[in-house]
């Protein structure tokens, strides 16, 4: 008797159309000038998402990429009419712009889209610390839309900041994006902030940690480390709290989608749990899949 494949909604791909979108950081002359980008400067759609027979994709959520940054509503409506897969959106807004306000209305319209996500980074204590980020993100809390945070949980400063907001809006969804970049080189002292910071976020029930993006720290990345880390958020975060992505397609930088899942499917051998949290039902209820069944 032939087993049911393994059913995962991945919580982080990125797609693709050249034509239609502008996609500034694809272009050869801008940042990030990775000597491999020619790879993925390309159109993918949601039938490049391929996963072998032991495996079935029931849904992912499609992370902003760029398309247009001006009227971010664009990359939306281009996925609603393009996409047969259940999915839902995460998109651009900028937290630091007057805009923010208008382009949220703009895209609360759009049946797909529970969340924004501001790669913050380098810039984490900056932005964070403004008033209008506060305000701005008080109206997502308000309108029922989470908030795909993009920072090094080593930068102590940016932390901070991240978790004076979670303590003032405890009902507003946060997820941080990438683990947190744990595989940025750190040094010893960088480390230990990671550890540090990861521990404390993992205070407030209203965060989430989502796995992804080895490759864009470490292109040779190897999968011990991935499990490594994986153990380690688990242990602090909690079976409900924690989530596999792929990053597609800048996973393509070192696996076919196919072979990152396998990858993550030998990953939760290894662990004493059942993946099902992990891989469906903790995306399914971080972004609001609600005609998707949980699966127990």
């Amino acid at each position: 008797m032939n087993k049911a494949p393994l059913k995962i909604i991945d919580p982080h791909i990125h797609l693709f159309d050249l034509n239609k979108g502008k996609y500034d950081w694809l272009k050869p002359h801008n940042a990030p000038l990775w000597p491999d980008k020619t790879n993925i400067n390309r159109d993918f759609n949601e039938t490049n998402l391929h996963l072998g027979e032991a495996q079935e994709l029931a849904g992912f959520v499609h992370i902003e990429a760029g398309f247009d940054n001006q009227q971010p509503w664009r990359e939306i409506d281009w996925l609603e009419q393009n996409c047969t897969l259940p999915f839902k959106s995460v998109a651009y807004a900028d937290l630091c712009a007057e805009t923010f306000n208008t382009h949220i209305q703009q895209l609360k319209q759009r049946a797909s889209v529970v969340g924004i996500r501001y790669i913050l980074d380098d810039d984490a204590y900056k932005v964070l610390s403004s008033n209008m980020t506060y305000k701005h993100l008080a109206l997502l809390q308000q309108q029922n839309l989470s908030f795909d945070a993009q920072l090094s949980l080593a930068d102590d400063s940016g932390v901070g900041q991240l978790i004076t907001i979670v303590k003032k809006l405890p009902l507003l969804k946060v997820i941080i994006n990438h683990g947190g970049w744990p595989l940025d080189n750190f040094t010893p002292t960088a480390q230990r902030s990671w550890n540090a910071n990861l521990i404390k976020l993992s205070q407030y029930d209203n965060v989430a940690i989502k796995l992804s993006g080895w490759e864009m720290s470490d292109r040779s990345w190897k999968l011990e480390q991935a499990s490594n880390l994986l153990k380690d958020c688990l242990a602090v975060f909690g079976e409900q709290r924690v989530m596999l992505a792929s990053n597609f397609p800048l996973c393509t930088f070192s696996h076919s989608y196919k072979e990152l899942w396998g990858n993550y499917k030998l990953l939760l051998e290894g662990c004493e749990l059942c993946p099902t949290n992990i891989i469906y039902n903790n995306a399914l209820h971080w972004y609001q899949f609600d005609y998707l069944k949980v699966i127990s």
